[in-house]
């Protein structure tokens, strides 16, 4: 059964891979520009050096299992990614690539986020508030579980929600005072900015959505899902009204 989905699922995923790759090279001066203000302005370059070579790696590992695919850009990214970034967004991969030996269901989904996230944190030693990709992750993690698990709406549908809390979590390291990295040696001069690894979380974020909408079922706007949600809180009966207000 496995290996079926992987065959079913692997066109989609080098599909995803390879728009995320050609979103990060059409952002890069962007992030770089980002990463002028208060990091070292190789934010853009890094990375997008790192996704062309993952885009050239991809036909030498186009007939392997999905976590097999996963677990070889996360190591292509930390060889051709430099400084703390290379880690951060490969080595994450690495291990949350072990979640995804059967592909991707709705539970396995889960679980790779919440792995990336946890590594992420892990590696960058930093917590929601401290103006780094934590502040765009944590939120899209956590509600992508929350819409699966109680909310138990449709992945896509799902994704769209969770996209939508990492704008929100880029918006928020604006105000913020950088408490990691070199952004940090600044102090509050850092203040004001928008952290350019949020950024490109974002942007990363943004094309699994948009080529998930070409292949799943569900609502990916936001304020519509919102508004079925309520109008089903609205019909429960008294013990699915009770659980509902605890959320």
């Amino acid at each position: 059964m496995s290996e079926d989905i992987h065959e079913r699922q692997r066109p989609v995923v080098l599909e995803a891979i390879n728009a995320v790759a050609d979103r990060i090279e059409s952002e890069q001066d962007h992030l770089t520009e980002l990463d002028s203000a208060i990091g070292d302005a190789d934010h853009g370059a890094n990375l997008t050096r790192g996704f062309s070579s993952v885009r050239e790696e991809l036909e030498e590992i186009e007939d392997e299992p999905i976590d097999a695919i996963v677990k070889e850009v996360g190591t292509t990214l930390i060889s051709n990614v430099g400084g703390a970034s290379g880690p951060l967004y490969g080595g994450t991969l690495l291990t949350a690539s072990q979640e995804l030996t059967d592909g991707f269901t709705a539970e396995s989904s889960v679980a790779f986020a919440e792995a990336y996230l946890a590594k992420v944190k892990d590696r960058g030693d930093a917590t929601v508030g401290d103006k780094t990709m934590v502040d765009t992750l944590t939120p899209a993690v956590h509600t992508y579980k929350k819409s699966i698990e109680e909310d138990e709406l449709p992945p896509l549908t799902a994704l769209a929600k969770a996209v939508d809390a990492a704008e929100r979590g880029v918006e928020y390291t604006v105000p913020l005072k950088a408490m990691k990295g070199r952004a940090s040696f600044l102090g509050w001069r850092s203040v004001g900015h928008q952290d350019p690894g949020a950024t490109s979380t974002l942007y990363i974020l943004e094309e699994l959505l948009a080529v998930a909408e070409t292949h799943l079922e569900g609502e990916t706007a936001v304020e519509a899902v919102a508004e079925n949600v309520s109008e089903t809180d609205e019909s429960a009966d008294d013990a699915e009204a009770t659980d509902a207000e605890q959320k």
